[in-house]
This record gives C-alpha cells, structure tokens and sequence, in this order.
C-alpha cells in the first residue's frame, strides 16, 4: 500500500542539479512539501520504506551528509555513504559507468563533488534520480532550504529583497537563480575580481524578466544593503581554495557584515549563512549571534528541504 505524501508536489524533473531546471511551481511546490515534512506528526513518514540512497563524497561535508542520512532515515529508508577514495571512481572507473552500475543496487543517487560536467554526466548515464549536494557551480540543496526559511519567516518570497555580501561563487549563483524563479530581487556585492561570471548572471536575469524579479551586482556592500530584508553571505575562501585565503582576505576587506553595514537594511532584516562561518572575518560574531541572525533555523531546513526532494523524486506515485 502506498502511503499519500502530505503535500503531492507536480514534480515532472527527474533530477535534481540546479534550481534552473525547476519551473517557479515546481520550487513552491518542494517548499510547501518541506514545511509539511517539518511538522511533527509528519516526521517519521515512512514514504521511502525499502529505499537506499547512495551518498557519493568527493568533497567534505558536514551538513549535507547528517542532513541527507538523518532524512532518509526518517523517511523509512537507508542512505550509504561512499567516498570517492573507496570506491572504484578513485582508481579511473568512469562516471558513466558508475552510474549505470549503481542503478543497479540503488533508489536515488547524491553527489558532492568539485565539476558540474560530474553531475551531469553521471545523471545522463544513471536510470535512478540524481541530486546535486554541491558542485563548484551551483548548491541548490543550500538555496531550496534557504528559501523554506525566509518563506517561514516572512510569509511569502516573491518581493522580498536579499543582499549577498561575498564571493561570486556557487551560492551565489544558486542564489541570483533561486531568487529570481520565485520573483525575489537580489543585490550581490563582491570585489570586482570576484563577481559571478557573466554567463551566470545572464542566466538569471533572463529567468528574472518572467518573475518580476531585479538582479544588481556591484561593489558597495552598502548599495547592495539598502532596503534589504535578507542580508546573506559566506566564506571568502571556499574548499579547493585554502591557498588564496590570505591574497583574498586583502581583496574582501570592506566586504565583512558588521553592525555598520546591516544598519542600511531594513529593521526587520533576516541574517543568513549557509555555514561554516569564518568569524571576525565575512561576518562578526555579534551580527551570526544576534537577534537577526536564522543561521540554525536554516542550517535546520537543509533536512527538511532535502526531505522534500527525495520523496518527490523517489516516493512510489
């Protein structure tokens, strides 16, 4: 008997990569589906008894492999975690093999690794669902909790202002593309050398012209503050990057969120990180301590947003 899901989402994508590949319906609906997992009596749904997720690790993780193991568990199922270094994808068996072989033994597959192209190649060559927990181009597992918890907080998404203070990376390109699906206007302020490329932000103004959303990249922090409901950042020296730490802290001084700069945002403001922080450094300790700050309720919702994909791509219909 196939237990009913409490909030059916119309999902027709067979993956899950980047949320450029959702329509604005599809996200609210992952959403909604998440705030229903998030509710006690719906913890312990057993909506994928029987399933086993296969957790492939090239890259560290704290949050997303508690957060996706936590979730399959509570949702009946098994997750297993397999590193890289321990599997035959270590010694140069391809991705496209990979892939069909462990379609073989799996429900779902989730990857954490450096390249995009890894991602993809391994969902073209796989017959089971595969989910993105991090690639050097997009984090959309981070971006879809992270929108639960501003929806949460606010009541609603579309209008809303978030300021990105930090490097033009994967989250912020997630960001600039998860905003503008659900009709959200975004600022991102980064040093010049550091500003998402034009290719991505090309590809979220376009989505941005059906939703009503703005997109503005600048360098003032301040410019990208005013009027802000959502004040966002990150680390300045992402993992693969250790050794430019110090040549990009000279670049990011002025970029730090202190109780200077959050003064141009709204009273209201809602502070985020998608952690781990580097204190005293991106962002003080008195703003990812304070009042504002959501960090915990949003570090929270990564398992419950995760919950929300991995039933909408691997339950029984």
């Amino acid at each position: 008997m196939t237990m009913a899901i409490p909030f059916a989402p119309s999902i027709i994508q067979e993956d899950f990569l980047s949320l450029k590949d959702y329509s604005t319906d599809e996200i609210m609906d992952l959403l909604h589906l998440a705030i229903e997992l998030k509710k006690p009596e719906n913890k312990y749904l057993p909506l994928l008894k029987g399933k086993v997720l296969g957790m492939i690790f090239e890259k560290s993780s704290t949050r997303t492999r508690v957060s996706f193991e936590a979730g399959m568990l509570q949702l009946g199922g098994n997750a297993m975690f397999l590193s890289s270094q321990d599997t035959q994808m270590g010694r140069g068996e391809t991705i496209a093999d990979t892939g069909r072989v462990l379609s073989g033994y799996l429900d779902g597959l989730m990857i954490r690794t450096f390249h995009q192209s890894v991602v993809q190649e391994l969902a073209d060559f796989s017959s089971i669902p595969v989910i993105n927990g991090l690639t050097d181009d997009y984090h959309p597992c981070q971006v879809l909790a992270d929108l639960m918890t501003i929806l949460e907080h606010f009541g609603t998404l579309k209008g809303k202002k978030m300021a990105y203070i930090g490097d033009g990376n994967n989250m912020a390109n997630s960001l600039m593309i998860g905003a503008a699906k659900v009709g959200m206007d975004i600022s991102i302020a980064s040093p010049a050398a550091y500003a998402p490329t034009p290719e991505m932000v090309a590809l979220a103004k376009d989505i941005a012209q059906y939703t009503d959303s703005t997109i503005v990249i600048t360098e003032s922090p301040e410019q990208a503050v005013a009027g802000s409901d959502i004040i966002y950042t990150d680390v300045w020296a992402s993992m693969g990057q250790e050794q430019e730490a110090i040549e990009r802290l000279k670049h990011f001084q002025g970029f730090q969120v202190n109780e200077e700069l959050v003064k141009h945002a709204n009273q209201d403001y809602i502070f985020m990180h998608c952690l781990p922080a580097h204190r005293e450094e991106e962002v003080t300790t008195a703003i990812l301590e304070g009042p504002h700050s959501v960090i915990f309720q949003e570090s929270e919702n990564r398992l419950h947003a995760q919950k929300a994909v991995l039933v909408a791509l691997m339950a029984d219909k």
